[in-house]
């Protein structure tokens, strides 16, 4: 193992890593809620980070770039697989614009999907990527199909250590990583089976569709569904049938209707957008049902640490 630092941003890990602990503290994204502290097992790092490393062939030769903050899971996983492996780690202070010193090849990085366009003006030769932290916009996949990387989604949560599945780009289903199984609930939401991990069995909020024990394809939260006059919208795909008209940051989400119960708002990052222009466009792409009834304008949006938007009702 050889860490590249120069900044110092990875020491503090490092030092909580090497402490007399068996556990290391970790927060919550709070895409969903208020953040909070949980305790996660070293073991249970160390088996995650072996299993990402066979899975993208990681060894003492590889060299992998950190562009995230070591202050959560995902950055603290790509510290733990170098450790693991003996690989060279390259950490970079977090920007939207990772990797943009040349570092000759490049095994393996992790990024969220805000640092996908700035990632795609590297000059580094980036054999592999995984993309965490939040829905991946369609055109930014497209964009990291286009330029050969080979990239993966990944999905996972700071409770499992990183991802318990990776989704090729070109692909729709996730496929769970060693030692990893999946169920549904009476919800049909996951749940992921861990016999070897200290968690052993994890009953998420996120519907899917499964395949079978070791593939599914994701829907989207089970707490963003709006019933609608008896209709379920899931956001996550009216967002993904929006995300070709819609040219600036958006979300989907319900508010209380008399009529309906609840009913579908768009909220879009712009103070100069046609919202008219909006609508007729959705109209287009969705059924009658999930076009939204109104287009809100909001100059930003609240984000997590990640990038993620927060689907905040305004």
């Amino acid at each position: 193992m050889r860490i590249v630092d120069p900044e110092r941003l990875a020491t503090a890990f490092l030092d909580e890593w090497r402490n007399d602990k068996d556990y290391v503290i970790a927060h919550t994204s709070g895409s969903t809620g208020t953040p909070k502290e949980i305790h996660l097992l070293k073991s249970d790092m160390l088996l995650s980070a072996k299993s990402t490393c066979r899975i993208f062939g990681i060894t003492d030769r590889s060299r992998l770039v950190l562009p995230l903050s070591t202050d959560y899971i995902a950055g603290k996983m790509m510290v733990v697989r170098s450790i693991v492996s003996g690989a060279e780690l390259i950490v970079e202070r977090p920007s939207s614009h990772p990797l943009t010193e040349n570092y000759g090849k490049v095994d393996l990085t992790a990024i969220v999907p805000s640092q996908i366009d700035g990632l795609l003006k590297s000059q580094s030769d980036i054999r592999q990527v995984i993309v965490g932290g939040g829905q991946i916009p369609a055109d930014s996949e497209q964009r990291l199909i286009d330029s050969l990387i080979d990239a993966y989604a990944t999905y996972g949560m700071t409770e499992t250590c990183s991802h318990v599945a990776l989704r090729k780009m070109s692909e729709e289903r996730f496929t769970a990583i060693d030692g990893i199984t999946f169920t549904l609930d009476h919800r049909g939401c996951l749940t992921i089976n861990a016999s070897e991990f200290s968690f052993k069995k994890l009953t998420t909020n996120d519907i899917a569709m499964l395949h079978d024990s070791r593939h599914f394809t994701w829907i989207g939260r089970a707490d963003n569904v709006i019933n609608s006059g008896g209709v379920k919208l899931h956001p996550e795909i009216i967002e993904r049938r929006l995300s070709a008209i819609i040219p600036c940051p958006f979300y989907i989400t319900g508010r209380r209707s008399e009529r309906w119960g609840e009913e579908a708002v768009l909220y879009v990052e712009s103070t100069d957008i046609d919202k008219n222009i909006i609508i007729e466009k959705a109209r287009s792409v969705l059924d009658r049902y999930s076009v939204p009834k109104e287009v809100i304008c909001v100059p930003e949006f609240q984000r997590t640490y990640s990038g993620k938007i927060k689907r905040v009702l305004l």
